[in-house]
């Protein structure tokens, strides 16, 4: 195994999915008191998404509350609960150069702008015989961190 050129920094968001965005509003914003940040459509993801956010400034994590277009596609956003995981990478090319050569399984789609207009990536939840590692489950998003994000973390750690 050679050297990692990437870091993981923190947690970037978690997306929750359900058949009602109303219901997990309840919770999320009206109980937790979660402030609604944006909303994400997409037909192509089948998902119309809030996005709420807790924290600040480079600290600050989402918490994406989906819930589908038409609950008869795919991908089906409702279906798990807690969807997604999404993790800042300091480097995210590099990041998936490497775990791909290191036999990661990542979702179709690629590289490509998210919702919060990061650049992101998913790690396939299953593994496969071509790539043997998977997210065990969990689909993981890959999010390239901003110079504030990646400078924050690294004042942290030092």
């Amino acid at each position: 195994m050679s050297q990692r050129p990437f870091k993981v920094l923190g947690i970037q968001q978690i997306a929750i999915g359900g058949p009602s965005k109303d219901r997990l509003k309840t919770l999320w914003v009206d109980k937790l008191g979660l402030d609604i940040t944006g909303n994400f459509v997409s037909e192509r993801e089948n998902v119309d998404e809030d996005i709420c956010a807790m924290g600040t400034g480079p600290f600050k994590v989402e918490v994406d509350l989906m819930q589908p277009l038409d609950p008869e596609k795919k991908p089906a956003v409702h279906t798990t609960p807690l969807n997604h995981v999404g993790l800042w990478i300091d480097d995210l090319p590099a990041a998936v150069e490497w775990l791909t050569a290191e036999g990661v399984r990542f979702a179709p789609g690629g590289i490509r702008k998210g919702a919060a207009g990061f650049d992101i990536c998913f790690l396939h939840p299953k593994a496969n015989d071509e790539f043997p590692v998977g997210g065990e489950g969990v689909l993981i998003e890959l999010v390239q961190a901003p110079p504030e994000v990646v400078d924050a973390f690294a004042k942290l750690a030092g």
